[in-house]
């Protein structure tokens, strides 16, 4: 399939920031063929006004849980530890490969409506999510949950059994599905647990999701139990010895950040959350400068409560320059710049985050025929400050056209919520246990 998307203005995120007015974007197949202006012999099979829209590299959602959106407002007002124990550690005591597939398939709608193109998933039955990937079009890497505790205290499997979804789904859905092991955390993974699976990624070729460092309390009880921060503890036991996000890593000493950034690890940075949880807003500039790659996220519907992409575009820059005191601190195009390239980077897609001939044909238009996004001084400006994830109009990924004008072309939305919302009530209503504490 062959689309030309005419008389477009282009935030292409390239090296120089070129953004281009009233442009054309040209899509062979998976890929990008030109930007800028179409080849005179170039024969579109559909071609696409793009007057009063702007097109931008997709989102990569960094770190998320999507099949929590069955727990959408299920915990709310919270501190962590009490978010944890009485609410979301409860809740998952019910759930089962049902509600984890109606659950991505929701936060799949909700992601392609709001410009995401590929998601990076920390959860439980990852098989089920690898086929609503499939399904739905979009790009994921996808990691199964373990916490090392033990037979009978996983959810769903085993190492041995989140090793062979791994192996099995690895490059599959066309190479849109990407996998990785996913060890829980330091505060909950035993250290030889940690070098176990962190031995078994090398040995295989695979990266490792994991989270990091969330809590002041965290850090103390690390420093407590092992003698050494929880990042060191990750350098220490293997992990940082393979390709690796980290979601969070709020609390960092110059030394995590020294070590974070001499492994080439990523910081998965979900700003919302943050917030909404009271944790600490993190120091998201000093990691940049420390050449730390930074990527955005989410995280699951049980915390932020949206999975919208675009909404934590503008939060990032605006809790900085908040929390800095620093009105500079995320300028520009940065904000978008992690939370496409920087992710698609670090989830396997290094074709993707730019708007470039022979790129990734990765990419979504927002109608900027909208009064909150005239006028146009600034296209950069208005994606990261004023336009929403409901001015998506449009969203490719590798070239098919997923969504248009208020319609999944995928996946059929309204039975979806549906039966979302049922599987949800129906996960509630069951006999619930506590699966394990967090101790804060």
């Amino acid at each position: 399939m062959k689309t030309l998307i005419k008389d477009v203005d282009i935030v292409t995120l390239d090296e120089k920031g070129t953004v281009i007015r009233g442009g054309a974007i040209a899509i062979d197949g998976a890929n990008l063929v030109a930007v800028g202006e179409a080849p005179v012999e170039f024969a579109p099979d559909r071609t696409i006004d793009g007057a009063n829209h702007v097109a931008v590299p997709g989102f990569f959602n960094a770190h998320c849980h999507a099949s929590m959106s069955l727990v959408r407002g299920y915990a709310e007002d919270l501190p962590l530890d009490r978010w944890f124990n009485e609410r979301v550690w409860v809740a998952e005591s019910a759930l089962g490969p049902e509600e984890v597939r109606a659950g991505a398939l929701l936060a799949a709608c909700e992601m392609i409506r709001s410009g995401t193109v590929a998601f990076n998933d920390h959860y439980f039955y990852m098989d089920h999510v690898a086929e609503v990937v499939e399904a739905s079009g979009l790009r994921a890497s996808l990691a199964w949950c373990q916490f090392g505790l033990g037979a009978g205290k996983e959810v769903g499997a085993d190492l041995p059994a989140a090793l062979a979804f791994a192996e099995r789904f690895h490059g599959e859905a066309e190479g849109r599905i990407r996998a990785m092991l996913g060890p829980h955390s330091p505060y909950v993974c035993p250290p030889a647990f940690l070098r176990e699976i962190a031995a078994l990624a090398k040995e295989k070729g695979l990266g490792l999701h994991i989270h990091l460092a969330e809590s002041e309390e965290q850090v103390s009880r690390s420093l407590a139990t092992h003698g050494m921060t929880p990042t060191r503890l990750l350098e220490e036991t293997g992990v940082l010895d393979v390709p690796t996000i980290a979601a969070h890593a709020l609390y960092l000493s110059d030394d995590d950040v020294a070590i974070l950034a001499r492994r080439g690890a990523t910081v998965a940075h979900c700003p919302i959350t943050y917030a909404k949880l009271a944790m600490g807003p993190g120091d998201v500039p000093r990691l940049l400068r420390a050449g730390v790659n930074v990527a955005l996220g989410t995280d699951g519907p049980a915390s932020n409560n949206d999975m919208d992409m675009k909404e934590a575009v503008r939060f990032l820059p605006l809790l900085q320059k908040l929390a800095r005191r620093d009105a500079e601190a995320i300028a520009g195009d940065a904000s978008l710049r992690i939370a496409t390239q920087a992710g698609a980077r670090a989830m396997g897609f290094p074709s993707s985050g730019v708007l470039e001939a022979g790129k990734a044909a990765d990419l979504v238009l927002f109608n900027f025929d909208k009064p909150h996004l005239v006028p146009r001084h600034d296209l950069v400006a208005n994606l990261v400050h004023a336009a929403k994830g409901s001015d998506v109009s449009h969203v490719f990924v590798a070239g098919r056209l997923l969504y248009e004008n208020g319609t999944i072309l995928t996946l059929d939305e309204e039975k979806i919520r549906a039966e979302a919302e049922r599987a949800a009530f129906r996960m509630v209503s069951r006999d619930l246990t506590v699966l394990r504490e967090y101790q804060s």
